[in-house]
């Protein structure tokens, strides 16, 4: 598996190998991302011209794109400078004008010469009655005729390149593509219908109608298949690695584990006790754990996580757990503590913070083992901390936290296992993009005693009746979240919005009851802000959206959300779950600015109707798109040429069962149609994932 496959070369060739491409266009699209005949063939088209010639214009709905075969008549130049040369044609049974500017007299008279038959072929309007067609896109004469499509495909441009030299460029890029043997399941290819890989690729550069570039038409979903599929081999061959790579057998006696569930007021959901037994499970075997744990908001994840701390320990080990910042690791401490007391094991807490003798102290009782269970930012990575057998390490995902930490973290003990948690649901093919080498469990289950929150959707114009509620509120000793937007990146915004929403509710609801936390402030004073809330000091937190990130206030049950027709579904999501922590009811207000669009009430709509994190990421997905949902740019979301995650999103599940399962068959890749996947990871350019058959 030394290099590309000696099929492929020409796909791999120089843009200036392609018909129609000199060295000027070659740079042009090389500023586009497209380096080679193989992305041409890529870069489908996006619709489709229907260019069969009509006998006449007559009956036409206008505009309309037309092909008609005409009689040259006269022409009339321009009577001053800069104005239109027109030409005067007729047709079987009407007749219309071609509209030129800028136009060289000399040069239409020869390609358009009075009396002469002519195909035209353009976009013909009406214009004060009469029709036009302004700069046909071609005037051949009747013998060329031919050289028209009949349906012709319309490629996206980039500054500097036209259409035509798109055409050139695609067909002769089509005429070179292979043959390649078939590495999709062939009882898949038949009970979908697809065809093979050249037809698929000749039929997505040839559609005959609109239904052809849908991401529905047989050949379109077979593409996307493939790109989703040699992603997915990618990330199954790195699984594949990781999982060789010994892990360390940890088997929990459930000594611990039962001396805990016994002292809880309830009975963990069936969600929950799934999750722990697949973490069990991965923790017993000898490769190592590698999984996601993905809850919804409130649905219990502490509770999993600390069992799985439990089996590290039972296994006489330790486990850590790791937050992205100091206010959730000392959050994650409190939550953990309780449940700590009752199994009788030893917590404690490491972060930057530590210092000197303090620090030391930790240290010392990690190597020796005292410690059985470590909270931590990443303070836990710095070279000096040993421990003295890690098992289990937990991270939690508000940043991402890419393969490298986790190898890093996972090099602190030989081996140890994985579990990365994230309160984010992600619609499963976003999931199964972004997390496809991990094994995950999901939490869709509400813990008993957590009481729905009431959403309302509310104008700005009726802010001070929702002052007024406020005031009741915190008359009868409640707090309250008050979320205000980033207007824009710029930071002076964000700072005004926020602070004058604080000076206004501090003006109205007295000193000292109201808090501000915002992005630009010093970590100290954004610490000393929430802990203020946190105990009950301050009773409204004004804030932008710092608060998302796991903050408990179980006493907080209003929550205000201004302009929350700018925030994201999944963002409205988190935010609201900050509330409904405690025994009381609680209230979600999304305030928005009038008029609101249709995509915008739909969108608020949502959420009035349902607290699922998954049903709601759904709706987000096919309304926004996959790149926004999630930001692409810190996501890690490969970016797919013809494959759509919001419309094709079945095929990426099958492509990770599919992948699974021929590398469980043939993890060398050598059968038949191991070898042809082979050829599709070099076709899809995932040299990365070359790297790992002919190393692994």
């Amino acid at each position: 598996m030394s290099g590309r496959p000696e099929q492929l070369f020409p796909l791999f060739a120089g843009l200036e190998t392609l018909e129609g491409v000199g060295p000027k266009t070659a740079q042009v699209l090389e500023q586009a991302g497209v380096e080679s005949p193989r992305d041409v063939l890529f870069g489908l088209p996006y619709a489709v011209v229907d260019r069969r010639r009509r006998e006449t214009i007559q009956g036409v709905d206008l505009p309309a794109t037309l092909t008609v075969e005409v009689t040259v008549g006269p022409h009339r130049p321009p009577r001053n400078k800069g104005g239109a040369y027109r030409v005067h044609v007729e047709d079987s049974q009407a007749d219309f004008q071609l509209v030129f500017f800028h136009a060289r007299g000399d040069y239409l008279k020869k390609v358009l010469p009075q009396g002469a038959r002519r195909v035209i072929s353009g976009k013909l309007e009406l214009f004060d009655g009469m029709a036009q067609m302004v700069h046909p896109d071609h005037m051949l004469p009747v013998e060329q005729a031919s050289e028209i499509p009949e349906f012709e495909p319309v490629y996206h441009l980039t500054q500097g390149l036209t259409q035509k030299t798109a055409f050139k460029a695609t067909r002769s890029a089509l005429a070179r593509a292979p043959e390649l043997a078939e590495w999709i399941d062939p009882a898949q290819m038949a009970q979908q219908n697809w065809p093979d890989w050249i037809s698929a690729i000749r039929a997505g550069h040839n559609p005959q109608g609109a239904d052809d570039v849908s991401p529905f038409a047989p050949a379109r979903q077979r593409l996307a298949y493939d790109e989703l599929f040699a992603h997915q081999m990618t990330l199954a061959l790195a699984r594949q690695r990781e999982r060789k790579s010994r892990g360390v057998v940890s088997v929990g006696t459930g000594a611990l584990q039962s001396r805990v569930l016994a002292s809880l007021p309830y009975r963990p959901t069936s969600a929950q006790s799934r999750a722990i037994a697949e973490i069990a499970a991965d923790m017993a075997s000898d490769s190592r754990m590698n999984r996601l744990l993905q809850g919804d908001v409130g649905a219990g994840k502490t509770l999993v996580a600390f069992m799985a701390l439990l089996i590290a320990v039972e296994a006489k080990g330790q486990g850590v757990m790791m937050a992205p910042t100091e206010i959730l690791a000392r959050q994650h401490l409190e939550g953990l503590r309780p449940l700590a007391e009752e199994a009788g094991v030893v917590l404690e807490l490491l972060t930057g913070r530590d210092k000197g003798a303090e620090r030391r102290a930790k240290l010392e009782a990690l190597k020796n083992g005292n410690i059985q269970i470590l909270v931590g930012t990443h303070a836990v990575f710095q070279s000096d901390v040993e421990f003295k057998a890690l098992r289990l390490a937990i991270v939690d995902e508000q940043h991402r936290f890419g393969v490298r930490q986790r190898m890093e973290l996972s090099e602190k003990g030989q081996g140890a296992d994985v579990l990365v948690m994230t309160a984010t649901p992600i619609p499963r093919s976003l999931a199964l993009a972004q997390y496809g080498d991990m094994d995950v469990s999901v939490l869709d289950e509400k813990p008993p005693g957590r009481k729905p929150i009431k959403t309302a959707i509310v104008s700005t114009q009726r802010m001070d009746e929702v002052v007024s509620h406020l005031r009741r509120a915190i008359d009868e000793g409640r707090q309250c979240y008050w979320v205000c937007p980033l207007v824009d990146e710029s930071e002076v915004s964000d700072l005004t919005a926020s602070e004058e929403r604080f000076k206004r509710l501090r003006a109205i609801l007295g000193e000292g009851v109201v808090g501000l936390v915002h992005g630009q402030m010093p970590p100290s004073e954004k610490d000393a802000a929430m802990s203020a809330f946190q105990n009950g000091d301050t009773k409204v937190l004004v804030a932008t959206t710092v608060i998302e990130v796991g903050v408990n206030v179980p006493n907080a049950t209003i929550m205000v959300i201004e302009r929350a027709e700018i925030f994201g579904l999944a963002q409205l999501h988190q935010l609201r779950g900050r509330v409904g922590r405690g025994d009381a009811e609680s209230t979600c207000l999304l305030m928005y600015q009038s008029p609101l669009s249709e995509g915008g009430r739909k969108r608020l709509e949502v959420l009035r109707e349902t607290e699922d994190g998954f049903r709601i990421s759904e709706t987000d997905l096919e309304m926004r798109g996959a790149g926004d949902l999630i930001g692409t740019a810190q996501s890690g979301l490969p970016k797919f040429r013809i494959a759509d995650l919001e419309r094709q999103a079945g095929l990426m599940a099958v492509a990770q069962s599919d992948a699974r399962a021929l590398l469980n068959a043939d993890p060398k890749l050598t059968s038949d149609r191991g070898r042809a996947a082979r050829v599709l990871l070099w076709l899809m350019k995932q040299d990365q994932a070359i790297r790992l058959i002919s190393v692994g």
